[in-house]
């Protein structure tokens, strides 16, 4: 393997896998990232405004986010797909138990955790109660985070059974390499949740409109000039051509440059965290009903010229219950609940950037189908 094709493919397992370790599924990948640490760490400060630490048995990629932009949460974890999103309880008892482990042993019990974290509710001052379902499950997903970041290491127990128990035992490892080096952001000089956001997505000093655009293409699947500062775009406008030349040659993705702005397209289909098209009853769906949405509008909006489609307000509703009727006996048994399939499906394409409320994106037409049948089958 060549030297350049082992940077690519370490930045892309970075930019996948922010923390990679020694013992964990992505072994391999800390090799190549600590054989060309010095490069990497130069294109990654240079070309992105990102800090990468690379130590013996781990490397950590500070990916700083897109400051207040909300499309991109914390999940849940999931055994059927891509969990709920983190609601402000969430990460408010990740942030707690992230104070708790830093005064915890290497290694603990579930409740001598469950313990700290009490402490730092009550020090905190919040209406928090984790004698409640609700409140245990969201101290669960924010310890399932650390489990897969390997910040922590279930030795025995479950940690998912304790959250509707509230008895049920773990033996839990504190992995403290990792845990120092997890939070991005320093905290002494923000006032409030905003403040850290804000500090976390500044661009590197020497990165300016480059960093955001970069930034903005690498988080999310598409990029519109109309969401980007006047400095922002005129840059984009200016350097389209060679970014596109930038993002083959470092990361192996294809921009595929519109009027409206571009899509960064991965022809292996693993650079990602929101597949779509992809596979499964949500995303064929999604297809559908974007074919049925982009044929409504198709003609207007091209004439509008503009990046974002208006939809009439029973649009999503009218296409959802059609691809019902058409389709039904295709998709899982659980869409016969219309207001289930609905919600998937806007899920769906407003986590691919082509919905936004009653608005479709122009880089819709490119996705949208036409189905045909195949002879004798209906």
């Amino acid at each position: 393997m060549s030297p350049d094709v082992e940077r690519k493919d370490a930045l892309r397992a970075l930019l996948l896998h922010p923390m990679l370790t020694a013992d964990g599924p992505h072994a391999d990948e800390l090799l190549l990232v600590r054989r060309h640490r010095e490069h990497l760490q130069r294109l990654c400060a240079e070309g992105l405004g990102y800090r990468l630490v690379v130590e013996p048995k781990v490397a950590r990629l500070f990916k700083a986010g897109l400051g207040r932009n909300g499309t991109r949460p914390l999940r849940k974890r999931s055994s059927t797909g891509q969990g709920r999103p983190f609601e402000p309880r969430a990460y408010a008892l990740l942030c707690l138990a992230l104070a708790a482990l830093s005064r915890c042993p290497a290694q603990l019990l579930l409740d001598e955790l469950v313990a700290q974290v009490r402490s730092a509710i009550a020090d905190a001052g919040l209406a928090v109660d984790l004698d409640t379902v609700s409140d245990r499950r969201a101290l669960a997903a924010a310890l399932g985070t650390l489990l897969e970041l390997e910040v922590l290491v279930e030795r025995d127990g479950d940690l998912a059974r304790w959250a509707e128990d509230g008895a049920t035992q773990s033996l839990l490892d504190v992995r403290r390499d990792r845990l120092r080096l997890l939070v991005a952001a320093g905290l002494a000089a923000a006032e409030g949740p905003q403040d850290l956001l804000d500090a976390a997505a500044l661009p590197s000093a020497a990165g300016g409109a480059r960093v955001a655009v970069r930034r903005e293409l690498l988080e999310n699947p598409v990029l519109s000039v109309e969401d980007l500062t006047d400095e922002q775009a005129e840059w984009w406008r200016r350097s389209r051509s060679r970014e596109a030349e930038w993002f083959r040659d470092n990361l192996g993705l294809e921009l595929e440059l519109r009027a409206e702005g571009a899509l960064a397209i991965d022809p292996d289909e693993t650079l990602t965290d929101v597949a779509f098209p992809g596979t499964g009853s949500a995303r064929h769906a999604s297809l559908l009903v974007l074919e049925r949405l982009v044929a409504e509008i198709r003609d207007d909006a091209r004439q509008s010229g503009a990046t974002w489609w208006q939809l009439a307000g029973d649009a999503v509703e009218r296409a959802v219950a059609t691809v019902a009727a058409d389709h039904g006996r295709g998709l899982r048994k659980a869409y016969a609940d219309l207001d289930l399939l609905r919600a998937d499906v806007v899920q769906v394409l407003t986590d691919s950037r082509l919905l936004r409320g009653n608005q479709l994106h122009a880089a819709a037409a490119r996705y949208a189908p036409v189905t045909t049948y195949a002879e004798g089958l209906f």
